[in-house]
C-alpha cells in the first residue's frame, strides 16, 4: 500500500429546498473552486440535492428520485469530467418507500448508496423509511470510506461497525439544526479518536422553513484533533489529507514497554450484550416516523 496521502474536501453550502437542478449546479460550481481542486473525494451535505424541511411524505416524494436517476446521472458526468469521487445526500424513492440517502460515485459509476438508519422526528425524516441494508465500507482512491448521515452519529455503534469493517475515513453528511451546537463541536472529534479514523462532518448553512442550519463542518484526524473546520453561517470548504497507513495501525505505542493502547484489541464484546437488546419503545426497523 505504501504511505499514501489522499486529499479530501467537504463543501459546507446553502441548499434550496425542492430545487434539484439549482442545487446540482451549485455543487458543480464548487468543484471549480481552487479549494476542491486537489481533492480526490469531495463530500456535500445531507439532502444536498433535494433540501430537507418537507412537511409531508408526498412533498418529499415529489422531489425524490431513483438511484440511478437524473441527478445521479448529472453528478456522475461531473465526477468523470473532474476525475473525482463525490458523496452527497438526496431523497431516494424506491417503490412506495422514501429514503434519506447518501450516494458515493466516481468516474466509473456509482460506488455505493447508504440509506439513513436512525431517523429523528425532524424535517423529511418524519416520513422516511429506515435503511435496512448491511453497513458497508467502500474502497476508493486507495482508502476505505464509510458513510452515515446526521443523526446516525448520535449512535456510536454505527461508527464502530464502520471502523471494524476497515474504514479509514468516515463521512457524515448532515443538516444540523439549532440545538445541535454541542454535538457539532464534540462528537466528530470523539468518533475519530475512539476509532482511530479520519472523520469528516459536512453540514449545510442557510435558512429553510424556519430552521437556521448551523454549519460547523469539520475534518478530524485520528487523534481527535480538528485542523480544518467551518463557521456557523458562511459557505466554505473543509478537508485535509487521509493517510491510510495511520488508521490501519490501531496498536498505538505511547511509551515502549510501558504504555500501549489498542481500542480494537482491548474491547470486551462479551460484556456488551445489553447494547443489542431493544428498548421497549423501539419501533420495527421497517417503520418510518409516525
Amino acid at each position: 500500500m505504501g504511505n499514501l496521502h489522499i486529499p479530501v474536501a467537504g463543501v459546507q453550502m446553502d441548499i434550496r429546498i425542492g430545487e434539484r437542478e439549482a442545487n446540482v449546479d451549485r455543487m458543480a460550481s464548487w468543484l471549480q473552486d481552487e479549494r476542491t481542486q486537489s481533492a480526490q473525494l469531495v463530500v456535500f451535505p445531507e439532502c444536498a440535492v433535494s433540501g430537507y424541511c418537507f412537511d409531508s411524505k408526498a412533498e418529499g416524494m415529489n422531489v425524490a428520485e431513483t438511484i440511478p436517476g437524473p441527478s445521479t446521472d448529472r453528478l456522475l458526468a461531473i465526477a468523470k469530467q473532474h476525475g473525482k469521487y463525490l458523496a452527497f445526500g438526496m431523497l431516494e424513492k424506491s417503490g412506495d418507500d422514501l429514503y434519506n440517502s447518501c450516494v458515493l460515485l466516481g468516474p466509473s459509476g456509482i460506488v455505493g448508496v447508504y440509506r439513513k438508519i436512525h431517523l429523528p422526528y425532524l424535517g423529511i425524516d418524519r416520513f422516511t423509511t429506515a435503511g435496512k441494508d448491511p453497513i458497508e465500507v467502500y474502497e476508493i482512491a486507495g482508502m476505505r470510506v464509510g458513510m452515515h448521515i446526521c443523526y446516525d452519529a448520535s449512535f456510536p455503534e454505527i461508527t464502530r461497525v464502520l471502523a471494524l469493517r476497515g474504514a479509514d475515513l468516515i463521512i457524515l453528511p448532515t443538516n444540523w439544526p439549532p440545538g445541535a451546537e454541542t454535538f457539532a463541536e464534540f462528537i466528530p472529534n470523539a468518533r475519530a479518536l475512539e476509532n482511530h479514523v479520519y472523520f469528516m462532518s459536512v453540514d449545510r448553512v442557510g435558512e429553510e422553513r424556519g430552521f437556521q442550519f448551523i454549519g460547523t463542518s469539520k475534518f478530524c484526524l485520528p487523534t481527535g484533533r480538528a485542523p480544518s473546520f467551518g463557521g456557523t453561517q458562511d459557505e466554505c470548504v473543509v478537508g485535509g489529507i487521509v493517510q491510510p497507513h495511520i488508521t490501519r495501525n490501531k496498536r498505538l505505542v505511547r511509551v515502549p514497554g510501558k504504555h500501549l493502547i489498542d481500542r480494537f484489541a482491548d474491547r470486551r464484546p462479551a460484556h456488551y450484550g445489553l447494547l443489542t437488546e431493544p428498548h421497549p419503545l423501539v419501533r420495527d426497523e421497517s417503520d418510518s416516523n409516525p
